[in-house]
């Protein structure tokens, strides 16, 4: 696995207000969430609907593709995660 290129905070404020408006979250907002928070069993209590709906928004917004599985854990441990592996896949080269 390759390392996780440090993430600016742009693009980490992006996607906190992407959870925040795509889950219509409630008493939440953007500035609550920590960059290294648990996502799957943290203070938001995200569910497996929550994710695919992430997933789906994501893809849209970044140009991502999301495999189905274990990788989706690993994907959205965290905002840093999240970050993380948009910012591999548009260091890929366009053919990979």
């Amino acid at each position: 696995m390759q390392p996780i290129p440090p993430a600016d905070d742009l693009l980490k404020q992006e996607i906190k207000e992407l959870i925040v408006t795509q889950l219509r979250l409630k008493d939440v907002t953007p500035d609550g969430i920590r960059d290294d928070e648990s996502l799957v069993q943290g203070s938001l209590s995200l569910d497996s609907i929550d994710f695919l709906e992430l997933t789906v928004a994501m893809e849209k917004k970044y140009g991502l593709k999301i495999a189905e599985g274990d990788e989706v854990q690993s994907i959205f441990a965290s905002v840093n995660a999240i970050a993380g592996h948009i910012l591999r896949q548009r260091a890929r080269p366009a053919s990979a």
